[in-house]
């Protein structure tokens, strides 16, 4: 049994067996062609934070698979409140054939998957996001394919760190922009050179973009994020990360991605999100077929 937690809790033949069935079951899709390989499976999706693409990509994925899924709001569980994770995590896997979850703190995943004896997902936790990481690896995969040079440029957030090591894990030349006092923790770049990579680190978001085949960013300021919120987004505006036209023209034509949802105005622009460069719909749409991939693997794997 396995558990993702993070996108490095597979290995990179595992991440390329997700990446083809996820194109695999996207072209059965397009072409009108049911899969229902994963016929009465049962999924729990746990949600302490709201979330519009998770809940929804995961739900209807699984029901595309044959499956069906249960939601539990924060109103209908508490993790670690009232009844122990480790109860809740014991009696859900008795009904369920995987545990989604989407929590604020990533300790309560890691109790939550030690003590359910059925793969647990993470949905998005303070620390990563590999259900993400794998709709962006899937969309780099149409969109450029795996010689491409991708660049993240903003917050080293948990999206930021899980996408960093997952390109690292499919071959993908990085470089990574940030301000200085909202970098990543050395330990990510760690975890990415274990697959190869040497990521280019800066602080400067023109270095970063220039010769990328993706821009990638995400919000300045997330869920998380309660202490100056304000200082936070003028350190960003100061520095030049804000993605648009002016900072892409020093790149080559680049793709522009973005997780959703966007702060329009912050740190992307609305003109640019809304062009031709833009494949944030597809990198939306990627998150069912990326999640269904997983399941796929995780629940009808060898």
């Amino acid at each position: 049994m396995t558990d993702v937690l993070d996108i490095d809790d597979l290995d990179p033949d595992e991440l390329d067996a997700v990446l083809a069935e996820a194109a695999a079951l996207k072209a059965d899709v397009a072409a009108n062609e049911p899969h229902a390989v994963l016929p009465e499976r049962s999924l729990a999706m746990l949600f302490e934070q709201p979330s519009t693409r998770t809940r929804v990509s995961f739900e209807v994925g699984m029901t595309q698979l044959g499956g069906h899924a249960v939601f539990l709001g924060k109103e209908d569980i508490q993790l670690g409140r009232g009844e122990p994770i480790k109860d809740t995590a014991r009696a859900l896997a008795r009904y369920v054939d995987a545990i989604m979850a989407r929590v604020g703190d990533h300790d309560d995943l890691e109790a939550l998957a030690e003590y359910a004896d059925v793969p647990v997902v993470n949905g998005l936790s303070d620390e990563a996001h590999p259900a993400q990481t794998l709709a962006d690896l899937l969309t780099v995969r149409e969109q450029c394919g795996f010689d491409a040079e991708v660049a993240w440029v903003g917050d080293a957030n948990n999206v930021g760190a899980s996408f960093v090591v997952g390109a690292a894990m499919a071959g993908l030349d990085v470089s990574v922009a940030t301000p200085e006092a909202y970098a990543f923790d050395e330990s990510v770049f760690e975890r990415a050179r274990e697959y190869g990579a040497e990521p280019t680190v800066t602080h400067d978001p023109v270095e970063a973009v220039d010769d990328a085949d993706v821009v990638y960013t995400d919000v300045w300021v997330s869920m998380a994020d309660a202490e100056n919120p304000e200082e936070k987004r003028e350190t960003f505006y100061d520095g030049g990360f804000q993605v648009n036209e002016d900072l892409l023209a020093h790149g080559d034509d680049p793709a522009v991605m973005h997780c959703l949802p966007a702060h329009r105005g912050e740190e992307i622009t609305d003109d640019v999100i809304e062009s031709d460069a833009a494949i944030v719909w597809e990198q939306a749409e990627n998150r069912m077929h990326a999640q269904k991939g997983l399941l796929v693997h995780l629940l009808n794997g060898d």
